[in-house]
């Protein structure tokens, strides 16, 4: 899917065809085949193997520089389905004509963006528009991050309750998102310090115009991501030490059932112990008695109830 945006007079036009952009002009890419892929390589001068470079799902996060563009690569955060998340590659091109996106899938990153809901967003403010992208992906990291700490919650309590392997799994599933937002950014991070190097550089790049407001934005970008690491990072170990502590409890029931179990099986054990020895073909106690039976029920009995209260004593009943 091409779109091509661009902002006049403070409206955001969004019915402009690719042949018709102008300077200025906004090319929102989304899961392109190899014709859009031309076309765009056409229009912007960047090679179609460039380009295909951001539709890599496995591609981190970098920046990369050259004479007519700026390449920088993000990874940003997705929902998958519930209580499961991953991030996904960002392209992101400044030409001195136009900014470019390249996803691989339509995300919440750039829909605020699209549907014209991000204040103070211009188009043809490139390098502004570049940081507003990092801030909004930075943002939403917090937010998932905030879902998931909600989640963890709900599922603690569930646990305190009823431990089943559905609640495990789902513990399981937001390891594993934390996981992949950590790497995300920390990555994120370093392109963030980088483009704050080129603007701090003695010979910036021509592409990269960067303004007062613009930097303060750029810092704010990077107070959230580290802000969102923080996070993730406490999330990540309350995680680790809440599945260490309920396989603990597990452990822990399962040792209680097991010694219950044998408990019973010893004191199970005396009374078949007694009947069987009154079971052999030979002269024995009361074998002539008409209350034998009734006696041997007795001793087993008493037999039984003083392995109860032998077990009792040593705490293993």
């Amino acid at each position: 899917m091409l779109q091509v945006y661009k902002h006049n007079n403070g409206h955001l036009e969004d019915n402009i065809s690719l042949a018709a952009a102008e300077k200025g002009s906004w090319i929102n890419v989304v899961n392109p085949d190899s014709e859009d892929l031309q076309l765009v390589s056409m229009v912007t001068e960047i090679p179609t193997d460039v380009l295909k470079t951001a539709l890599d799902t496995e591609e981190r996060s970098h920046v990369e520089l050259e004479d007519n563009y700026i390449f920088v690569v993000i990874n940003i955060p997705i929902i998958l389905e519930t209580d499961s998340y991953d991030t996904l590659p960002l392209g992101i091109f400044i030409t001195p004509d136009f900014i470019i996106t390249l996803c691989i899938e339509d995300t919440e990153v750039m829909r605020a963006f699209t549907h014209n809901k991000y204040p103070l967003f211009y188009t043809f403010k490139k390098t502004r528009f570049l940081f507003q992208i990092l801030y909004r992906s930075a943002t939403l990291f917090l937010r998932y991050l905030m879902q998931i700490n909600h989640r963890t919650d709900d599922i603690e309590n569930i646990l305190r309750h009823s431990m089943q392997n559905k609640e495990f799994f789902l513990l399981l599933e937001l390891q594993k998102s934390l996981t992949y937002f950590t790497s995300a950014l920390r990555s994120n991070g370093i392109v963030m310090e980088k483009l704050m190097h080129l603007r701090r550089s003695t010979t910036p790049h021509p592409l990269l115009k960067m303004y007062e407001e613009d930097e303060d934005l750029l810092e704010d970008v990077i107070i959230e991501n580290k802000q969102a690491i923080e996070m993730v990072e406490m999330y990540s170990n309350i995680l680790m030490s809440m599945s260490d502590t309920f396989a603990s409890i597990i452990s822990n029931n399962l040792n209680m059932v097991m010694k219950f179990l044998a408990s019973i099986t010893i004191i199970l054990a005396v009374p078949t112990i007694i009947f069987s020895l009154w079971g052999v073909n030979v002269p024995l106690p009361f074998s002539t008695s008409e209350m034998g039976f009734i006696y041997i029920i007795g001793i087993a009995f008493i037999c039984a109830i003083g392995a109860i209260v032998m077990l009792w004593r040593k705490d293993l009943f």
